[in-house]
């Protein structure tokens, strides 16, 4: 189910998922998203943050106040919205993912199976923001684990950049080497750790505390 104010970003959203998607429906405002999710009872709610309508709370309140109707659906938050105060709010709410209006129709189509299969999806450059909304301390180190042993000290340095959402041209920029030497670095990484994206490379270093 498509949530979202703007009929031409639903339409074009619309289009854009892979085929073997299903929209069930569509909402505009916070009211007609509860009362379409409690009656579709969809998998998974492509959410974005500021709504009209209800008491204010935009994507929010619809979790808030739809969730505990629709027991096996599932939130993920869709926003043009990269602020820290809109990603913690969402996520306090009980969102399982937050990705940006920038992302492509099969970046979204991605996240959407993967927040229906249990996993947590967020935007890279959003991990910070993460971190906090989970509580986590600052200043805490992650443990050296058998895992982050099995790359090398350039692995490594490439692994942090790229999951904090750098591109491949920023981050060989960033260590002075070429861009084709980090898409080799990063297969390397993805191998090593037994992944198999960027989303999936971002959630792993978010557990580890190593952003």
């Amino acid at each position: 189910m498509i949530v979202d104010d703007h009929s031409i970003f639903r339409s074009g959203l619309r289009a854009e998922l892979d085929a073997d998607i299903r929209v069930l429906g569509e909402a505009a405002t916070v009211d007609e998203a509860i009362a379409l999710v409690v009656a579709l009872q969809p998998r998974v709610v492509l959410l974005d943050v500021h709504l009209p309508g209800g008491r204010g709370g935009g994507g929010s309140e619809v979790i808030h106040d739809a969730a505990h109707r629709a027991p096996h659906t599932l939130f993920l938050a869709l926003s043009v919205s990269d602020a820290a105060d809109d990603v913690v709010r969402v996520i306090r709410a009980g969102a399982r993912g937050y990705i940006t209006k920038s992302s492509s129709g099969a970046e979204v189509s991605e996240a959407a199976r993967r927040v229906a299969d249990g996993d947590a999806v967020f935007s890279p450059r959003l991990a910070g923001f993460v971190l906090d909304a989970f509580g986590a301390v600052a200043g805490e180190t992650a443990e050296t684990t058998e895992e982050l042993d099995r790359l090398s000290a350039r692995e490594q340095e490439v692994m942090r950049l790229i999951a904090r959402g750098y591109t491949y041209k920023e981050v060989a920029g960033s260590l002075f080497i070429s861009p084709k030497t980090v898409e080799t670095h990063v297969s390397a990484v993805l191998r090593k750790l037994q992944l198999s994206s960027r989303y999936e490379l971002t959630a792993w270093a978010l557990e580890r505390k190593l952003l």
